[in-house]
Parts: structure tokens; sequence; C-alpha cells
């Protein structure tokens, strides 16, 4: 019998943890219906597995954000930095979006997004572990049960994708104990329609980032395009607003503090069913590590465009990214110093070994997992911090020559063999990155940011760099900066792949088309390109071994969670999940000995403006405000407009853009960020702590209606 979305996951039982914890996979609700009542849902929870009905039907995902269809013309709500890089692709000095927003007017004023973008409307989810891990799939180990598992995996999906203008992938839950296969339309016709100035929708910036109080007005809007007839088609004047089966209506009443609310998106990664040893790793190595070369980055990336407002304009967006995962993950480090995380995880990791080993059935079963999964998972970590400062070392046109090598030697086998990532579903948003390099690369930046990576890995001893690199690039013990730099100079002097129509060309090329080229980054690709497939043979054998006991190891974890009465969701994956909670501030003091209240206003905007920079909010916006034109978007208790409000949400990255829901399912705005503190609930799961930032959909408005005159917009969306 065919297991579709009714379906429940592996494990049901009565009991939840925490009521305000859990990314729950739509199909999970039922488990935790009582719960999701008595937090104030007016919905009944069964409609919340239904994923083409109200409200999961209007919930999307951008491919890296989450959004909502907001009309029934296909207009999307998201947030600013999730449109950032739209805006900044097209922005030109003379006409810079970034700095003061865009608005279309009409329809045909909308810009077409940036290359690649997507909209991805989900259809189907179908639990196909079974189609995955066959009887045959079970008896292997290593790389052959990795390359059935994705053979298998690629089956399902060219079956599913005979359903043209769908995209369909297959994802693991669970560390490979379970795998689902989700069925999305996929929309190619993305068009920016709104953003609010940079002083809006980026107010605080990097300063104001993962803190509160705050005062950011994070959305955005784009809309779903497609044929005539209603099909997902590429870019055409020709094409039509795409009509959506259900979009989110705006809620009329504002909320207040203690009030259910929910989001509905598409979580990133979380981490909370890692081992020990993979914390200590991560927090003790890898983020601190991490952590040095994002500063780096962003200093040199300063200094390399300070004197060219195109090069700050091509590298806005990447500047943005780095910056948010920088303070991340210095958030993350702040959290863990001095905290008992890795104790507290230890000690449970060797109270679920001891339940293992108190019963001989279950020893039989998981015992020997347990311990391989362990001695896998360090050699893993210990390959990932030997090739650290190696996989920054790539100039970006070397890396974009080895991905068009392995296309042009992919191409040459039958689609069904060829490996995920270059297969013909995968070429139109492949060359859509190929072609648009130019808007976000700049040669003297990339090599900067190349040369200081280049410089601390070829300052490690012989034996612990690629002794194939080494001989492709030309790297000998010894070498000074000044000789790293020559290196790399007359690398990029000798390829002509920073021109677009070159690159372009290398598309459709053969194999021996590449063998036969002078260009420098072509000729080093192929000459790393067997040392890659070697290496990524032995990844494979490693990770097929890890997916087996990992997989067994979570059952254990499971069945040990289920003993104790308590249900288990399973890690984001960025798959679809609802996680719910209230309107809280925080009632402990924080660090200078304030408590935060659940609202800021924007009363609090002119105390931070300063007119430039990270708080350059418009005269316009600022002029309002003075004048207390607040309209019908003010809180009668606040006395003013809210920006942005606190709940006990549990979310993450990808999440952002995530339709933030009231009781009955209506829009009351989008989750943006979480504050510094809690953030390594990504890891550690801390209910006293844990609070999510949502743009309120009133400040969104009311910046709308009062400051950007988009009253086209508000009106479409049934708001006016």
């Amino acid at each position: 019998m065919k297991k579709t979305l009714i379906t429940l996951a592996v494990l049901s039982t009565a009991s939840v943890a925490y009521a305000d914890e859990g990314m729950w996979m739509p199909q999970q609700l039922p488990q935790v219906a009582k719960e999701l009542k008595a937090a104030g849902l007016k919905l009944d929870p069964n409609t919340l597995t239904k994923l083409t009905e109200f409200p999961m039907g209007a919930i999307v995902s951008l491919g890296g954000c989450s959004a909502s269809f907001v009309s029934p013309q296909g207009l999307v709500a998201t947030n600013h930095h999730c449109v950032y890089g739209s805006v900044a692709y097209n922005s030109k000095p003379e006409r810079n979006l970034l700095a003061n927003g865009f608005l279309a007017n009409s329809l045909e004023e909308e810009l077409p997004a940036a290359p690649g973008s997507r909209i991805f409307v989900t259809k189907e989810v179908t639990n196909v572990s079974d189609k995955i891990i066959d009887k045959e799939v079970a008896r292997l180990t290593g790389k052959k049960r990795v390359d059935a598992i994705e053979k298998n995996s690629k089956a399902l999906v060219a079956e599913c994708e005979k359903d043209a203008g769908h995209r369909c992938n297959v994802y693991p839950y669970y560390g490979g104990l379970e795998f689902y296969m989700i069925k999305q339309m996929e929309i190619r016709d993305v068009r920016l329609v709104h953003a609010p100035a940079e002083g809006v929708g980026k107010f605080g910036g990097d300063t104001d980032n993962w803190m509160w109080p705050r005062h950011t007005g994070d959305y955005g809007f784009y809309r779903a395009y497609v044929s005539k007839d209603g099909k997902a088609a590429d870019y055409s004047k020709d094409n039509v607003p795409y009509v959506p089966k259900h979009y989110l209506k705006l809620a009329k009443d504002g909320l207040k503090e203690g009030d259910f609310v929910m989001v509905l998106g598409y979580p990133g990664r979380t981490n909370r069913h890692r081992l020990p040893s993979e914390v200590a790793y991560t927090f003790d190595w890898n983020y601190p590590a991490f952590v040095k070369a994002s500063g780096e980055a962003l200093a040199i990336i300063a200094k390399e465009t300070a004197d060219s407002p195109d090069a700050k304009l091509k590298y806005a967006s990447q500047v943005a990214g780095i910056n948010n995962y920088y303070k991340n993950r210095q958030g993350m480090l702040d959290s863990y110093a001095g905290s008992d995380f890795l104790a507290r995880k230890t000690k449970e990791h060797e109270e679920l070994k001891t339940w293992i080993n108190s019963n001989p059935a279950r020893a039989k079963e998981f015992g020997d997992d347990i311990v391989q999964v362990e001695k896998l998972i360090a050699e893993r970590d210990a390959k990932d911090k030997h090739d650290f400062f190696l996989e920054r070392s790539f100039p970006r046109l070397l890396s974009t020559a080895r991905a068009l090598y392995r296309l042009a030697n992919e191409s040459a086998k039958p689609d069904a063999e060829r490996k995920a990532g270059f297969q013909v579903r995968d070429l139109p948003r492949f060359k859509a990155g190929v072609e648009a390099v130019e808007r976000n690369y700049v040669e003297n930046v990339d090599k900067a940011l190349v040369l200081n990576s280049l410089k601390q890995y070829a300052a490690q001893p012989t034996k612990d760099r690629n002794v194939d690199f080494d001989s492709i690039m030309g790297i000998k013990d010894g070498m000074s900066e000044a000789d790293l730099k020559a290196l790399l100079d007359k690398m990029y002097a000798g390829s002509k792949l920073a021109d677009k129509a070159s690159r372009a060309a290398w598309l459709s090329a053969k194999p021996e088309d590449f063998k036969a080229s002078d260009d420098s980054f072509i000729k080093a690709a192929v000459a790393m390109y067997p040392v890659s497939m070697k290496r990524e043979a032995e990844d494979e054998e490693l990770a097929g071994k890890i997916q087996q006991s990992y997989a067994n190891y979570m059952k254990a974890k499971i069945a040990y969670m289920k003993s104790k009465g308590q249900a288990v969701y399973p890690d984001a994956n960025s798959t679809l999940r609802v996680t719910f909670g209230k309107v809280a501030g925080r009632d402990h003091g924080t660090a200078d000995g304030l408590a935060w209240t659940a609202f800021t206003t924007v009363n609090g905007i002119p105390p931070k403006a300063t007119g430039q920079g990270e708080f350059n909010a418009p005269a316009a916006q600022l002029a309002a405000i003075k004048a207390k034109d607040f309209g019908k978007y003010v809180d009668p208790h606040l006395k003013a407009v809210p920006v942005a409000y606190l709940a006990t949400l549990d979310i993450t990255g990808g999440n952002s853009g995530s339709a933030a829901l009231n009781a009955k399912g209506e829009l009351i705005g989008l989750a943006f960020d979480g504050t510094l503190d809690s953030i390594i609930s990504d890891w550690d799961y801390n209910k006293a702590n844990t609070r999510s930032i949502q743009v309120d959909l009133r400040y969104m408005l009311w910046q709308m209606k009062h400051v950007d005159k988009a009253d086209r917009l508000i009106k479409e969306m049934g708001a006016e």
C-alpha cells in the first residue's frame, strides 16, 4: 500500500518533550494535536497535514528561504534578505535599488529575479523508505550502498518528474533511517515586485543582526509567472501570473503578548541528534576556524571594493551572507563557552548505550553500530579538518571550470547514470549559475580571497597538504606570499573564463575539447579530475558506512526516547515543517539587566537613525513617524506601529521568510531572525532562551501605505 502524506513517521507517541520545541513534519502533527489546541489553534490540526489544502497550500520554498502566496495573482511574500540577491542583480551605480528600494507600479514594471531563482510549490510528500533501502541495498555497505541508494532515488525522481514542470527530490530523515520523496511545482519565471529601501529592509545591518530590540523591516515580494496554460515555463513576456489554489489572508486583528502563533516554512538544518564527538569537533575546532576565515574574508572584500561602487554592489549579497553566518557561529561559540552542553550530551549518549546494553536483544540489534558510528564520524571529521584551507584555495573560475568539465564527462553517459547534479533536470539552474558569474565576481577581489587561504594552506607542513593539488597548482615548500601571488596572477591571466560568452561555450563542449584547451583554469580542471574522482569515491565509501550505522543509531535513539514517553521530530533538512508557540518577551534579565518586551515600535527607529550606513532610515519614513502618521496600523496599547515581535518559536536558517500565522491561519508577519544567545538551539534547544523574531504585518503594511505608496499591492492582498 502506498504510504502518502497522511502516514505517520516511524514514531507515534502521546507526549512531547517541550510544548514550544519541535520542527514537526506536517504528517506528525496528529501526534501533537492536543498541544496545538491547548496552545490556542482554532483550525483542525489534521488540516495542517494536507499540503494541497489551506493553509499549507499557500506555503512555498525559494530553495534557501521560505515564502507564501498572499494574493490570487501569485504574489509571494518573503524576507528582504531573501530577495536581496535579486535586488542587487538589478542594481547599478546609477540606479541603486539596494539603497533606494524598488516598487513595480504595474505587472509590466516587475523585474526578472536573479538567474536561477525559483518558487517551489509542494504538491505531494511520499514515504519511499522501503524503495530506497530495499532488501538488496540493506545488504550493501560503503560506496556500493551509496551508489545503490542514489540509483533508487534517481529512478523514483525520474518517474515523478514525468509530470512536466515539477521538481522531485528524495530527502533522508533521522540520519537516513527514513526517506521521503517531495514533489514540487518548479516555477522558473520569478520576478521582483517590491523591496523597501535598504534603510528599512536592512535597518540595523550587521550591528543589529541576531539582536533585540529590533527595528528591521525585513520583507520583500516576488511574483510567480507561468505560461498562459498555467504550466511552469522559462521567462517570457507572454507569461502570466500564477494562480495559486490557496493564498494567505492578512489578519485584520493585531497581535498581543500571549497570543498563539505558528510558523510554516522550510528550516535548513539543525543538529540536535548529533553525537558528542560531533559537538566537540564543531565547537572546539570547526566553528572557531570558520569565524576566523569569515572575518578575514569580510576584511578583504571591504578593502578590495573600497574604491569601486560596482564591485561593492556585486559583492553586497555575499557580504551579507558571510556576515550573517559569521555572527551566527560566533554567537553559538559564546553560548557554548562555559556551558555544560557537551557534558550533558555525553551523559545522554552514555545513558543510551547503557539502555541498549541492558537488554541482550537490543545489544545485538544496536550495539555494534553505536560503537562503529563514533569511529566513522571521527574519521570524517578528521578529513574535513585536514582539508579546511584546501577547500578555500580554489579560484572561483577554477571551481567553475571543474564543474564544467565534470558536466562534459557526465553528459557522455545515459542520463540515469549521471551523477546527481549533472542530469538533464539540473541543466537549467547549472547554466544560469555559469552564465551569471560576472554579476557577483570581480577578479581582484576573488584573487585576494584565494591568496589569503592559499597562504595558510601553503604554510602547512608538506604532510598536511594535498600532493596532487600542489603539483597541479605549482605549490612548493617555502613559497612566499609574493611567490603565491605571482602563481595566481599567471593563472588568472591565462584564462578567458571571466568572459560570459567563453563560459557559455564550454557548456556544450566535449571532454576532448577540454583536454585540448590551453586555458589555465580549464587545464587545471582537467588535471584535477582523476584525483577528485578518486577522492569522491573514498568519501562515498565512508559515507555509505556512516549512513548504515547512523541510521541504526537513530533507530535506537528513537526507541529509547519512546520508552521515556517522548516524541522525536527529525532534524531540519530544508523540508516543510511546522512550529508553534506564543508571542512572548523574556521575563528574566538580559546581560544588562533589562527584560525584553515582546514588541518594538516605530518610535524606536528615530533614536537609532544616523542618516548613514546601517542606520540610514529614509527621510519619508522618519517624517511619517514624527508626524505620528500611523493610520489604522497603530496598536492601541503600544500607541504606535509595531515593527517586530518575539515568539517562542523553534526556527533556524531557511525559515527566513516563513509565514507567521495566528490561531485562524491568517498572516500576521514573517519570521526573519532569532536572538544571539538562543541560536545554539540549532544544537541544544533552550526552552527559556529561545525566541524567534518576526516582522509585524502591521509595520509592513504601514511602510507600504504611508511611506512607499504601494497601494496597488495592498489592494491586491485585500488589505485596503
